[in-house]
């Protein structure tokens, strides 16, 4: 059956009109629909906790609080995040967070001193995320996103749909702008991540994660000034990444 859908989808023109029309649907009504009818127990939310996260973990919470939502703890994340993510998870009453973290065998081989992310932050970003995540995906048909246009150039045009390998990736919120997130978060009463109040838009890792500045784009204080604008989660199928073993 995944293969099917992945056939589906994976025709251009098969998915443009699927696209199309799911597009007009109301961002809920459509996540409904994904989770419920298209992808039942076989969908999972791959979730940052960041400085956007909530609106997409609140729509999640009114569907299924039950859902699979995957968080990466890469081990280097900010404070604020962890108690950010403890809040949501309570506030919402979310019962499927599951976290993600580096293999401790390939740290303690490849970047015992946390040092990694200076010297080659792919490799770091690829032990610390990309794997982790590879591996937690396996048994799933399809996982959804929290990515937005708006973000950066590298994501303006970000389908609401797409294929990776034989799974779809769903990017309900693909269209929304940065008032959109703003507006439902205030009309839900939903806490802002604590690191927005200072600028960080885009919430990483602390030593690849910097403030943005004014009239930049929201991802630009990531890895600023290291020639890197994506983490690999989304720049390669991951159910075509070898699972490495230590």
């Amino acid at each position: 059956m995944a293969h099917d859908r992945a056939a589906l989808f994976g025709d251009a023109d098969v998915a443009a009109r699927v696209a199309t029309k799911l597009a007009a649907l109301e961002t809920t009504r459509f996540l409904r629909l994904v989770v419920e009818d298209i992808f039942p127990g076989r969908i999972a939310l791959v979730s940052s906790f960041g400085a956007d996260s909530a609106v997409m973990l609140h729509m999640i919470a009114g569907i299924d609080k039950a859902l699979p939502v995957l968080f990466i703890d890469t081990g280097v994340l900010f404070p604020e995040t962890l108690a950010y993510r403890d809040t949501l998870v309570s506030g919402l009453g979310l019962s499927n967070v599951i976290t993600l973290g580096p293999n401790r065998d390939r740290l303690a081989e490849e970047d015992p001193e946390s040092f990694l992310w200076a010297s080659d932050p792919d490799r770091c970003c690829h032990i610390r995320k990309v794997l982790p995540l590879a591996e937690a995906l396996e048994g799933f048909d399809a996982w959804i996103t929290g990515r937005k246009r708006f973000q950066s150039g590298t994501r303006a045009s970000l389908p609401l749909l797409e294929t990776d390998g034989d799974r779809i990736k769903v990017n309900p919120l693909a269209d929304w702008t940065m008032q959109e997130i703003d507006a439902y978060l205030a009309t839900h009463g939903i806490p802002r991540h604590p690191l927005v109040a200072k600028n960080y838009l885009s919430i990483g890792c602390i030593p690849c994660t910097t403030p943005v500045r004014p009239g930049e784009d929201p991802r630009s204080g990531r890895w600023r000034d290291k020639g890197k604008v994506e983490c690999g989660l989304h720049t390669q199928a991951l159910d075509g990444v070898p699972l490495e073993t230590s």
